[in-house]
Order: structure tokens, then C-alpha cells, then sequence
């Protein structure tokens, strides 16, 4: 699998809100090989801190660009966030392997696309390659003012459904009981899921009573991002696997949890 190290120019840099941003790379060659689930590692400074590189999933491709969408939660990030529209950003990519998603565009079943909180970020990119019309996306969080990414799943076309803790938007209670509901009103083919490890947990155990596929991109913290450090390995019922080089989307079927 290719993957490319270059200086990616900044195209855009976008707030979207609270902690929230947006960033477009002229990044061609990531561009022309990146696929669903993918992401690229990115140092953020010339300096030695932070010394590490942040990986963040590919949100979107267009053209020669791709899109991040990313949260400020550390130093890290919040450096990123002090970018701007004309810098450059030293990055690799796209890494690791992504969603396994050509047959179902053929199905005809529907697909689900599960997130909680900011697993919405690769979904979106995935979202881009299915069949529209076919494709549910159950986006999850605690509130409404804390559902990400809505508008863009309906402009590709997506039936969208919510659900949240608190009642205030759409379902009320966790995606995964969402999940339940929609699973007994019909025929789904797969479930792509992404967000904290409890609720790809139940997801997997839903799938697996349902006799459906799933396919789970997993949230770990990485340090090397290439599969060198094993820093970041899960356990599956063919050993230990690493989420940067291996994943960090796998077979539901095939997690231990």
C-alpha cells in the first residue's frame, strides 16, 4: 500500500464551532490513493515539542485535496489549530488500512454507518463512496449541541437519524439502542461503525445477534503511527494486532473485546 511523505499546503482552516475545525490540504498524491478509513500522521511543529505526530482520519477527498476534521484537545492540536491558510504541514499518508466497502454498493440491503462523537470524521469520507440512497447514518452523542457533521452526511444524500443521552435531539438514549430499533424494522447488509471503544463494543454484539458484518475503526492513541512501536495493539482471535498498521479498521467479528 502507498503511502507518501510531503508538505502539504493549507488551503483552508475553518472554526466550525467550540473546539471544532475544519482543514483542506493540497495533498494530490494522499488524495489519489487515500481510501475510507485511512488517515495521515502530521507534525504540527519544526520543533522537537511535541514530539510526535498526530494522526487524524481522512474526513473527505476532492480532487488534489483532502479534508481533516479534527477537535483541540492538547497541545498538539491546539498548535494545528493556530495554522494558517498558506502554511505548510508536513505529513504522511494516507496509513493504515480503511473500510472494506465496494460490495455494498451493489447490495441491496441498506448500510448503516454508526458514530459516536467524533467517529463521524471517516465516515463522512466513506459516506462519500456509497450509494446515497441506500446508506442510514446514525450519528450519537450526549446532546444536540454535540452532533457533528449532520449537514454534510444529508447533502450527500444520506438518511440521517440521531440520537441523544439526554432526549434533546432525535432518539433518546445511546446509538447503539437506536441501532436495535432500526435493525428490527428491516433488511441491512453491513454495519461501518466508528467512535469510543464501549460503543463498538455493543455494536459488535448487535451485529453478531443480528447475523450481520460489521466493520469497526477503532480509536487508539498512536505514537509512531507505522506499525513499529506497538503501541497500539488490540487483541483479535489471530493474535495481536496493531490499530496503526493493521487497522485501524477491523472485522467486528474478528475483535476480542
Amino acid at each position: 500500500m502507498k503511502n507518501f511523505q510531503l508538505q502539504a499546503k493549507i488551503l483552508s482552516q475553518t472554526k466550525i464551532k467550540d473546539n471544532y475545525w475544519y482543514c483542506e490540504l493540497s495533498a494530490p498524491k494522499v488524495a489519489k490513493n487515500a481510501l475510507p478509513g485511512q488517515f495521515i500522521n502530521i507534525r504540527v511543529s519544526d520543533n522537537f515539542d511535541p514530539l510526535l505526530r498526530r494522526p487524524i482520519s481522512i474526513h473527505g477527498v476532492s480532487g488534489v485535496k483532502i479534508k481533516i476534521f479534527y477537535c483541540v484537545v492538547g497541545k498538539a492540536t491546539e498548535i494545528l489549530a493556530r495554522k494558517k491558510k498558506g502554511e505548510h504541514l508536513d505529513i504522511i499518508g494516507p496509513l493504515g488500512n480503511g473500510f472494506d466497502y465496494r460490495g455494498n454498493i451493489k447490495s441491496k440491503g441498506q448500510t448503516i454507518l454508526i458514530a459516536g462523537g467524533m467517529g463521524v470524521a471517516p465516515l463522512v469520507f466513506l459516506a462519500q463512496k456509497m450509494k446515497p440512497s441506500k446508506t442510514l447514518v446514525l450519528i450519537g452523542a450526549k446532546t444536540k449541541k454535540q452532533i457533528l457533521c449532520r449537514k454534510e452526511f444529508k447533502e450527500l444524500g444520506c438518511i440521517v437519524k440521531f440520537s441523544t443521552d439526554d432526549g434533546s435531539l432525535g432518539f433518546s438514549g445511546r446509538v447503539t439502542d437506536l441501532l436495535k430499533a432500526v435493525l428490527a424494522q428491516g433488511l441491512s447488509s453491513k454495519i461501518f461503525a466508528c467512535g469510543p471503544a464501549p460503543m463498538l463494543k455493543a455494536v459488535t454484539r448487535i451485529a453478531c445477534e443480528n447475523n450481520i458484518d460489521s466493520q469497526l475503526s477503532l480509536e487508539e492513541h498512536m505514537a509512531c503511527g507505522i506499525g513499529a512501536c506497538l503501541g497500539c495493539v488490540v487483541s483479535t482471535k489471530s493474535g495481536y494486532k496493531r490499530v496503526c498498521k493493521d487497522g485501524p479498521v477491523f472485522s467486528g467479528q474478528e475483535l476480542i473485546w
